[in-house]
């Protein structure tokens, strides 16, 4: 089950960026090229972009990529730490179930009401459905971290540690630094 998630996240995330990056090209290759355009893809573009965020989200999550604060999390002991991140992930899934009940609500009317996109002859609440697609997504990967960090597979939320890989960019360049700067004095020999 996590598995298909997975790939179902890569693979509409990869679609949808290469659907993105070709629309603006030839979108670009028009105006420049031909003075022309074509009067839907900004809109479609547009929603595109909205399906990308709301799916980029949930696997982001999953990567660890969104930048957190764990700082004082990191001071108390293991098993307040495992509460603490239950407890987060809770009103994650609150915050989720709110955006979800929202955006049901925003769809439903939207539907009953039949109004289309401004540009192309699609029902608004379809293009906008990836409100709901996007929370389901999250909040299925709320879950499973609750999962794995109520069984000890997994210690808090996995966050990206912005000031650790800073650290080690910085050692990094000052190596290269370091070689490039033994290469000129040996070329100056």
């Amino acid at each position: 089950m996590v598995r298909l998630l997975h790939r179902f996240e890569e693979a509409g995330i990869g679609l949808l960026l290469v659907t993105m990056t070709l629309l603006v090209f030839f979108e670009v290759i028009l105006r420049f090229f031909f003075n022309e355009g074509l009067l839907w893809a900004q809109e479609l573009t547009l929603y595109l972009s909205a399906w990308l965020v709301l799916m980029g989200a949930s696997w982001g999550l999953r990567e660890g990529a969104h930048i957190g604060v764990d700082a004082a999390i990191k001071l108390l002991s293991p098993s307040m730490q495992k509460a603490v991140t239950l407890l987060a992930l809770a009103l994650c899934l609150v915050y989720c179930g709110l955006f979800l009940y929202g955006s049901w609500i925003y769809l439903s009317k939207m539907q009953m009401i039949g109004i289309e996109m401004e540009d192309l002859p699609i029902e608004k609440w379809k293009a906008m459905s990836c409100l709901v697609l996007g929370f389901c997504m999250l909040a299925l990967r709320v879950c499973t971290i609750g999962y794995e960090v109520w069984t000890g597979n997994r210690q808090g939320f996995g966050l990206f540690d912005e000031a650790k890989e800073s650290m080690h960019l910085a050692e990094e360049l000052a190596g290269e630094m370091e070689d490039e700067y033994k290469d000129k004095e040996e070329r100056k020999k």
